[in-house]
């Protein structure tokens, strides 16, 4: 009698994020939300699909009317070509539309607001990065949020405890 074994199926992650930039939201104060495709190497997508991104300390700035990504960390695999000089740190061009660069333009120059990521993600077979502009926080606004942050939770519990 012959058994016949079953493959074990990994499952896929149905997430499409790469990273995300958590301290964003404490740091500043978040407004509105873009979305942008980046120009990417070869290399550099390839890092992207092993998970080696940080962009934590990154944020987004205009030079010449053009919007580039500044901070972001893609380590190189280490089975990355010899050929191919890789710096994980460089400068990344993100792709928009003028309409949209003039906005953020407008927003940086004229409201001293600052582009902040917040996300890096896949879009069908795309890398996209989102991105907010904000304000950063002072400190008593930081004090604020987490008291205001505890209250909610001690609410919801009370809550909880009085429905029972």
């Amino acid at each position: 009698m012959s058994t016949i074994m079953a493959k074990n199926k990994t499952k896929k992650s149905n997430s499409n994020t790469i990273a995300l930039n958590k301290k964003a939201r404490h740091e500043y104060t978040l407004g509105e939300k873009f979305e942008a495709g980046m120009s990417l190497q070869g290399w550099e997508v390839k890092s992207i699909r092993g998970g080696k991104v940080n962009i934590s300390d990154c944020y987004v700035f205009m030079k010449k009317g053009e919007a580039y990504l500044l901070g972001a960390e893609i380590q190189a695999l280490n089975a990355a070509s010899s050929h191919v000089i890789c710096d994980p740190v460089r400068d990344r061009k993100l792709l928009l539309n003028r309409k949209q660069l003039d906005k953020l333009s407008g927003l940086v120059e004229r409201d001293g607001l600052s582009l902040i990521a917040t996300a890096m993600y896949w879009k069908q077979c795309w890398v996209k990065l989102e991105f907010c502009v904000g304000r950063g926080k002072k400190l008593h606004d930081k004090r604020a949020d987490i008291k205001d942050r505890d209250w909610a939770r001690s609410k919801e519990r009370l809550m909880k405890h009085d429905k029972r």
